[in-house]
């Protein structure tokens, strides 16, 4: 098994840990209410994420003149959300049903992105060459940001912040958590983008940059509307 598969079941096991003692603290009625829509709610989340990721992943590599098959997490949760939300509206369900999912998609970037990072640059996921003192040398002589790590840490910053705010039953986050996370996500991993070497496609921005605005632009107009609060 590789390292990059070692880090995954790691950001698996992880994901699954905190979301289930996340569950037991404080989001009971968040689960009661992913469970109340049914089996249709985790296809559409499973295939939207399958597709999602793959999809945006491959398609990034190609535009890049690498022609080979990858998967992407901010392509899984762009692909996620859509088939989340195309299902709800087929439902007709109102409301944010993303919180239970805040603590697992953060732990899954925190741990997973290391995985990455110990994979160097078959994972092609490195930056850009740095003179900064703290680049990092993959193989190649080169000493590069460690982008990875920068998600990374971005991400634990946020998972930190969340299990405080969980703790105080923060009204505000309990009913808009999600969206918010979806946003800090998109907005950090749109300027680590930059430093990443993947072909631009408009202007100086690459795939990636055009899915996380897609994304900042979902989470701006959901926060902007009343969501139920989430009980603890």
């Amino acid at each position: 098994m590789g390292v990059h598969a070692i880090f995954d079941l790691l950001a698996s096991l992880t994901s699954l840990t905190l979301t289930a003692i996340v569950y037991r603290w404080r989001l009971q009625s968040a689960m009661q209410r992913v469970e109340q829509a049914g089996f249709g709610y985790a296809v559409a989340l499973l295939i939207g994420a399958a597709v999602g990721g793959y999809a945006f992943g491959t398609l990034n590599l190609c535009l890049s003149g690498n022609f080979q098959v990858a998967r992407s997490i901010v392509g899984a949760l762009a692909g996620a959300i859509i088939g989340v939300e195309t299902f709800k509206s087929w439902r007709g369900m109102r409301g944010s049903t993303g919180i239970i999912f805040v603590p697992a998609f953060c732990a899954t970037v925190v741990v997973g992105r290391w995985g990455c990072f110990l994979t160097g640059l078959s994972d092609e996921t490195y930056g850009t060459p740095t003179s900064l003192p703290w680049g990092v040398d993959f193989g190649d002589g080169v000493l590069r940001h460690p982008v990875q790590l920068y998600e990374s840490f971005a991400m634990l910053a946020f998972l930190v912040v969340t299990l405080v705010l969980l703790a105080r039953r923060n009204t505000w986050f309990m009913a808009n958590g999600f969206y918010a996370m979806v946003l800090f996500y998109a907005v950090q991993r749109f300027a680590w983008e930059f430093l990443k070497p993947y072909a631009p496609i408009l202007g100086p921005l690459n795939l990636f940059h055009l899915v996380c605005a897609g994304l900042i632009a979902y989470a701006l107009v959901m926060l902007g509307k009343p969501h139920e609060r989430t009980s603890p």
